[in-house]
């Protein structure tokens, strides 16, 4: 099942296309600002991101040129305006393809399924490895090595731990973790994400109780140096 990332901050239009794109059998997620739509495609495996111009904290191109420094992913991007410029200047920063709103939904989806039928190896393109003092992780086969020995992760914790360590020094809050690991969709709490992270310093740390390489900022949340 392919899985895709809408990054729209319109919760109403992302609602109602991401049903639409559940209901032809697409595995969908959403991200509601371009920071959140980076830090989710560092951490997911995504086959395509449907991508607004218009978004908080940074726009589209910016995304749009972010996501080029470490994917090939494809890429439509939408904008309100019918304007030209845009569509040039997306498709000249990266973008695969370029829809206007409104759009009829069909459309989107023929372009869909177009552009994964081109796409080979659409994922990470540079950051294929990470290496934190002894750790030593391996982006594409999800698998985690300390000095050597390869440590069992589950899915989330692998998450988590790629998260941290592609944002060294940014302290990341507990519901800030459950929104992009878990989904804004997911009915848990906190206690979730402070369990994850207990497991995780049990399997990297010699001694959890005073760790080396995930840290906690005492009323802020917790991050990697």
């Amino acid at each position: 099942m392919e899985r895709l990332l809408i990054i729209d901050d319109e919760e109403m239009f992302v609602k109602g296309l991401k049903l639409s794109l559940e209901e032809e059998g697409f595995e969908v997620d959403a991200a509601y600002d371009g920071e959140e739509g980076l830090e989710k495609l560092r951490i997911g495996n995504y086959d395509l991101v449907i991508l607004d111009i218009m978004l908080p904290k940074m726009d589209g191109f910016s995304v749009c040129r972010e996501i080029r420094t470490f994917s090939n992913i494809p890429i439509i991007m939408l904008t309100a305006r019918g304007d030209d410029v845009d569509r040039i200047v997306g498709i000249e920063i990266g973008a695969d393809d370029y829809l206007a709103k409104p759009f009829n939904t069909r459309e989107l989806i023929a372009r869909i399924r177009a552009l994964l039928r081109r796409a080979s190896n659409p994922y990470v393109k540079k950051k294929e490895e990470i290496r934190r003092g002894d750790l030593y992780i391996n982006i594409p086969e999800r698998a985690v090595y300390k000095r050597g020995k390869k440590i069992e992760l589950t899915n989330k914790e692998f998450e988590i731990l790629v998260l941290l360590a592609s944002n060294p020094g940014k302290v990341y809050t507990k519901d800030k973790l459950l929104d992009l690991i878990w989904g804004v969709d997911f009915y848990g709490d906190a206690n979730t994400v402070t369990v994850h992270v207990r497991k995780l310093r049990e399997k990297l740390e010699d001694d959890p109780a005073n760790p080396q390489y995930i840290f906690t900022k005492w009323g802020a949340g917790y991050y990697m140096k």
